[in-house]
């Protein structure tokens, strides 16, 4: 429950500047009766289109559009993509960081196991669980290295 509301509030802080534009473009020229409503889902579909083509993977926009057997237009930039084509990718590109953001956090509490290990080898403490030595400095390590502020900033940052 933590971490979905940890989710939900930085979606919030990096995505609020694409609603308010969207609002600002297409919802509020709609309800003052300047625009139509196609022009009105286009001006406000537009904000959102922009800020996935500026994060999408080009490697994984050109995997899908391969993919397709629609004989689309090959080596499309994202700005060109489609949604169709766009939010897929977009979608894999996100999994392939947060798989890389979950490896930087893993690797240093895998040291200090490894440490934690070897250090109870070493004693002749083989029947002592690693985990159970280890957990302690794993906790301490994320706080003193304040963990969950670095995590949000590189997340935040990610899309900046």
């Amino acid at each position: 429950m933590f971490l979905i509301t940890i989710a939900l509030f930085l979606t919030y802080f990096v995505m609020e500047p694409v609603f308010a534009t969207a609002i600002d473009d297409g919802f509020t020229p709609f309800f003052n009766g300047d625009i139509t409503l196609g022009e009105a889902i286009r001006s406000g579909l537009a904000p959102f289109h922009a800020f996935m083509a500026n994060r999408v993977d080009p490697v994984a926009i050109q995997e899908l559009q391969a993919l397709r057997s629609d004989g689309e237009q090959q080596n499309l930039r994202p700005e060109e993509a489609s949604f169709s084509l766009l939010i897929p990718s977009f979608l894999l590109s996100e999994v392939g960081k947060a798989f890389q953001i979950g490896f930087l956090i893993f690797m240093p509490f895998l040291i200090i196991d490894l440490v934690v290990s070897a250090i109870l080898m070493s004693m002749g403490m083989m029947m002592v669980p690693p985990v159970v030595v280890s957990l302690p400095f794993k906790l301490a390590f994320f706080v003193v290295s304040d963990g969950w502020t670095l995590i949000a900033s590189a997340l935040v940052r990610n899309y900046q």
